[in-house]
């Protein structure tokens, strides 16, 4: 039986799925097991995975049902150890598994790890800053306000979905965050401090449908605070503020900038926590509004992608200084 089960849910996604596969196969650890999960492509997603020769790679499919489900097909059928996650358009750094698995094993009283992400584009080329989070031990409480765990850097025991559950069917998106507090109920969380993961930044995502979005921060919001301490419900109104400001940022990160939408994602945010608004987040996003405003949503596009990747590579030559002052450290 393989260490650990890698979970690829996929729809019409052959345009980065490939990538996305030879990111896992080329892993430093070996022991593992590929379930592709197809959710009823209708493109030639099927054909392509049914190519692949190596005997780790298994092809599921199922109609279309949903990412959630996707996964949960995957976890019902996993048969390592350990559970990772990684969408069909991301991709991970090659030690990924390795550190993750050494991790689980040397921290046997942690039940899942992360690590930190980096942003790349539809090239593949690093956009911004990593996501550093320092999510890390009994983080239940921080999740109850916001999400702080990407999908794609995540590695769970699998023993733990028995306790906490699958992920909700019902979800349609941000599905993860609403398993991520039932999960950091019941099992602390280990971090590594290393952009393991890469997420794709795509103008065509799910994430960017703010309807759609808005409608499963709902649906988590009220089922996550229907089923927890009395004490803790004072907390519900500083989820919708930080749901709504997220969703502020979603609406001005379209291929059409939604102001509109934005200001008015960002005006109920401050209705539902009024201390938001002397947060930098809050600050940023009234800025960025303004900016749109009086340049125009492609100047600003432009501006914000000249300016992500400067920083990203920024990041790289920062790294590389890391590992160079490291290595002559070492001799």
């Amino acid at each position: 039986m393989p260490k650990v089960s890698v979970i690829v849910p996929t729809y019409n996604s052959i345009a980065y799925l490939p990538e996305t596969i030879e990111s896992i196969l080329q892993q430093t650890f070996t022991d593992f097991e590929v379930l592709i999960v197809d959710d009823g492509s209708t493109d030639q997603t099927v054909a392509w995975a049914k190519q692949i020769v190596d005997p780790r790679v298994r092809v599921i499919m199922q109609p279309n049902q949903g990412v959630s489900v996707a996964r949960n097909t995957g976890i019902l059928q996993a048969q390592g150890e350990y559970v990772a996650f990684l969408d069909a358009d991301d991709t991970w750094n090659h030690s990924k598994l390795e550190q993750q698995v050494y991790y689980l094993d040397t921290h046997p009283k942690i039940g899942w790890v992360h690590s930190w992400v980096s942003l790349i584009d539809a090239q593949s080329q690093p956009i911004g800053k990593p996501l550093i989070s320092s999510a890390e031990g009994q983080i239940w409480e921080e999740l109850l306000i916001r999400n702080a765990i990407a999908c794609c850097s995540v590695m769970v025991r699998r023993s733990c979905f028995s306790v906490a559950g699958l992920f909700d069917p019902n979800i349609r998106s941000a599905e993860d965050w609403e398993l991520w507090i039932r999960l950091a109920f019941h099992y602390p969380i280990g971090l590594i401090k290393e952009p393991l993961a890469r997420y794709r930044v795509l103008p065509t995502s799910k994430s960017k449908n703010c309807q759609l979005v808005e409608r499963s921060l709902h649906q988590i919001i009220e089922k996550t605070f229907a089923d927890i301490p009395l004490n803790y419900q004072s907390w519900k109104s500083r989820s919708y503020g930080y749901a709504y400001l997220y969703l502020a940022w979603k609406a001005l990160q379209g291929q059409t900038k939604d102001i509109s939408a934005a200001i008015r994602y960002r005006q109920q945010a401050k209705q539902y926590c009024p201390r938001l608004r002397y947060s930098v987040e809050y600050l940023r996003l009234g800025v960025a509004i303004g900016l749109i405003q009086v340049v125009g949503g492609d100047r600003y596009t432009l501006f914000l992608r000249t300016v992500n990747r400067l920083q990203g590579w920024i990041t790289q030559v920062q790294r590389i200084n890391v590992r160079w002052h490291s290595q002559q450290e070492s001799l």
